[in-house]
Formats: structure tokens, C-alpha cells, sequence
């Protein structure tokens, strides 16, 4: 565990200490797809050239392996990773696998050791690692997946970071634990292809989504104890995918992507307030908020996309009142962005864009190629006038906001990302797999 051993340091600091609520939400970046949840950063100017010597304020290496992406508040940074220990399970210690459940994974032998850390975001200086817990895992993932899959986020108060099967903390800023669930239960995902849930708080509320292959359910807790307010059973295989919370009509809704439904909660009280029929099988991508409705896609197997209005009522199922139905070229892995009345989306996880009316549904551009671009996890980012495409290789394609794909640069690192890009101020971060980067004009 490395902490600050300076004295001059810590004073250095103190001021920040309290201090870490920033009125402007968009000064932050609280929630992995940003301070709007929908991969904008309105008040951002990130730099739109840079390479692995130019624009680079700092980089620093990452320790173990994660996917989540890094989110900020104030001049801390937060990211989690996973790290693999030499130390190997004796029989008694292995956890217990569900054997009627169909996996393409095995589960590992090592202890991991999961991971917060908390960087400076002014030099890339190290302030804090808190490691909040140490466990073998009860199956694998994919190939291309990790243990550090979920993003945490804040409310300025404190810092709520899941592991989904290896627990849900909330730490103070400074990296002290204040509580942990570790009973919420296991997750066991399709085909054992590994976990990743990203909290939401909204409020006195904090959500988790925990869909999978048994027992999926919406757990909503008391962001300041962790105590459980309410669960939702949901009749759900799993998902990957973040509930989005948005105000409407009095309400605060909590709306969940899903194979079966697309379904809203009230955030009080998990009582269903409306549902619309389910997107492909495992959806992945976050649903967006435009105007008084709510857009969610998928992209597994075939296409699917839909626009909902906030107040609807019942079930809609497959033909109910929407705005819109689209069923081409969606994603399967990111989400999209939004940028003014624009949806930006990958088709699957290839580098063929589409541009959305998101009022219309009309597509101005339909699965166009991106030149240089190989293949996508991470989900796009809106900010400065620009949407910035990050590919797997670590291969960055801006283009300009609009109705085309206009590119103005190819900006490469030697660093596979799968992380989204964050944008705050006029700094750039991308979380890759050795290293995460401050990019800054110079």
C-alpha cells in the first residue's frame, strides 16, 4: 500500500481536503459517461492532436489490470483496477462454482487484490492507494474482459466504487473506507464472461445493477450507510449496462436497459412506472436522455434502438406509442454519445459510425467508416465542437461535431484502451492498459 510520506505533501493538499464539492457539475467528470451521462463534456476543450511525445502533460503506470473507466471530481482522479497476486488458493479456499450454469471460462486459482487509487490530476502524482479487498475469484472472464470492469462515481461527498461479487465500498476522499456491502451475493454472468457494475447515486440513493444468469435484481442502498433501501427482481439475464436517473414529472426515474424490457423505476420506491419491449440479447450501452424522452440501443446478434417519452404509462411491449424505432448498425460494447440533437454510435464494435437524429430517429449517416480505426470498447466522447472515437489498439479519430464524418486528426499510443475517453477543462484522459494519460496543449 503507497501512501504520502511527505508531511509538506499532505499540507499541500489539506485546502483541497475541504473543498470538494465544485458547484459546476460540468467542471467534473462524476459518472463514467460524464457529468450529463450521455458522453458529453459541454464546458470541455480538450486538445484534438497529440502522439505518444506531443501533448502528453504526464502519464503514470498502472498497477494490475481494469477496464474501468476513470472518473474526477475537483484535481483527484479515481480509477479501480484489479491486481493478481502470486498468491495461490489452497482447496479449502476456493470458492464454490454454480455447476448448472454454461461457461466458456475457468475460474482463476490466484487471490486478486481489488483496488482504488486516487491520482492528482494537475501531475499525475500518486495521492492515495487503498486496496478494499482481497479475494479468488468464483469464475473467469472474457479474453478481452478484467476484474475492474465497473466505473465508480462520486457526489462529491464520497467516492462509491463496486466489484460487483467482491463488494460495494464508499470511500471518503482521502481513501477510508466508511462502509462496505460484501453480502450483496455473487454475480455468475453469461458464459462466465466476467462482471462490471457501475453505480449511480442520485441523492440519498445509490443504485446497482446486478442482472445476470440467476437471481438478477435492482438494488437501490443509502448512499450514506450502504443500508438497502429496496430490491427490484428483475426478470433479466445479464446486461452490462448502467441505469441512467433523470428527473421527470415530479419523479425521479431509474431506467434500465434489457433483453425482456426496457423498464423504468421510481428511485423512491422501485415500483415500475413503465416498461417498453427489450432490446438484443445482453444489451450493453447506457440509455440516453434527450429532451423529455429516453434512447436505448443494443447491438448483439442484430440492431435495435428505440426512443421512449419519460411519461409513459404501462407496458408498451413491442408496438406501444414510442417517438421512434431504428434497428441498424447500433452498438454492441459502447454506448453512444450525444452532442446537441446528434447521436453518434459505432455499429457493434467496428469503426462504422452512424449519426442519429435523436428528435427524428432519422439517420444522417449510416455505418460509415472511420479511416485508421480498427475495433471498439470504449464509447465515444462529445466535448470542444469534436467526438473522439478511441479504438482497442489505443488509436484516437476526432471528428468535427456535425452531420458528416469530417476527421480532423489520427492520434496513436503503443497502449490498447478499452476505457471511454474523459474530458475536463482543456485536459484529455485516456485510461489505457499500462498507463493513464493527461493529454494538454502545450
Amino acid at each position: 500500500m503507497h501512501r504520502l510520506a511527505a508531511v509538506a505533501l499532505a499540507l499541500t493538499f489539506a485546502p483541497f481536503a475541504r473543498a470538494q464539492s465544485p458547484k459546476d457539475a460540468e467542471s467534473n467528470w462524476h459518472h463514467w459517461r460524464g457529468p450529463n451521462a450521455d458522453g458529453s463534456a459541454p464546458s470541455a476543450r480538450p486538445p484534438i492532436k497529440w502522439d505518444a511525445k506531443t501533448n502528453i502533460a504526464w502519464k503514470v503506470e498502472l498497477p494490475g489490470r481494469g477496464s474501468a473507466t476513470p472518473i474526477m471530481w475537483g484535481d483527484r482522479i479515481f480509477i479501480l483496477t484489479a491486481i493478481k497476486t502470486d498468491r495461490r488458493a489452497k482447496p479449502e479456499e476456493m470458492p464454490k462454482v454454480e455447476a448448472k450454469l454454461a461457461v466458456k471460462t475457468e475460474p482463476p486459482t490466484n487471490f486478486y487484490q481489488f483496488v482504488v487509487l486516487c491520482f492528482d490530476r494537475r501531475n499525475g502524482n500518486k495521492l492515495w492507494e487503498k486496496q478494499v479487498a482481497e479475494m479468488v475469484p468464483h469464475e473467469g472472464h472474457h479474453v478481452t474482459h478484467s476484474y475492474a470492469a465497473g466505473s465508480p462515481t462520486t457526489d462529491g461527498k464520497l467516492l462509491y466504487a463496486s466489484f460487483g461479487s467482491f463488494g460495494t465500498y464508499a470511500l471518503d476522499f482521502d481513501g477510508n473506507v466508511k462502509w462496505a456491502r460484501t453480502d450483496l451475493g455473487r454475480l455468475h454472468t453469461r458464459l462466465g464472461w466476467g462482471e462490471a457494475v457501475t453505480p449511480v447515486v442520485r441523492g440519498e440513493y445509490l443504485l446497482l445493477n446486478y442482472d445476470q444468469e440467476i437471481d438478477s435484481r435492482l438494488i437501490c442502498l443509502e448512499a450514506v450507510t450502504g443500508k438497502t433501501r429496496w430490491e427490484a427482481k428483475r426478470d433479466e439475464k445479464t446486461t452490462w449496462s448502467t441505469p441512467l436517473v433523470v428527473d421527470f414529472g415530479g419523479k425521479t426515474q431509474a431506467v434500465t436497459n434489457g433483453t425482456a424490457r426496457i423498464r423504468s423505476y421510481d428511485l423512491a420506491t422501485g415500483a415500475v412506472l413503465w416498461q417498453c419491449g427489450g432490446m438484443t440479447v445482453n444489451p450493453i450501452p447506457s440509455p440516453v436522455r434527450f429532451g423529455d424522452s429516453v434512447v436505448c440501443m443494443s447491438g448483439y446478434q442484430r440492431a435495435a434502438a428505440v426512443s421512449i417519452p419519460l411519461g409513459s404509462s404501462g407496458d408498451l411491449g413491442d408496438k406501444g406509442k414510442v417517438d421512434w424505432r431504428y434497428s441498424f448498425g447500433t452498438p454492441y460494447v459502447p454506448s453512444p454519445a450525444l452532442s446537441g440533437e446528434l447521436l453518434y454510435f459505432n455499429s457493434t464494435n467496428e469503426p462504422m459510425v452512424t449519426i442519429l437524429n435523436a428528435k427524428t430517429g432519422k439517420a444522417l449517416i449510416e455505418k460509415e467508416r472511420l479511416s485508421q480505426a480498427k475495433n471498439f470498447y470504449a464509447s465515444p466522447l462529445a466535448a470542444g465542437g469534436h467526438i473522439f472515437f478511441v479504438d482497442r489498439a489505443g488509436t484516437t479519430v476526432v471528428v468535427k461535431a456535425g452531420e458528416s464524418l469530417d476527421v480532423v486528426s489520427v492520434n496513436k499510443l503503443d497502449d490498447p484502451i478499452d476505457a471511454s475517453p474523459v474530458a475536463v477543462g482543456n485536459q484529455l484522459f485516456l485510461r489505457g492498459e499500462k498507463y493513464l494519460y493527461c493529454i494538454e496543449a502545450k
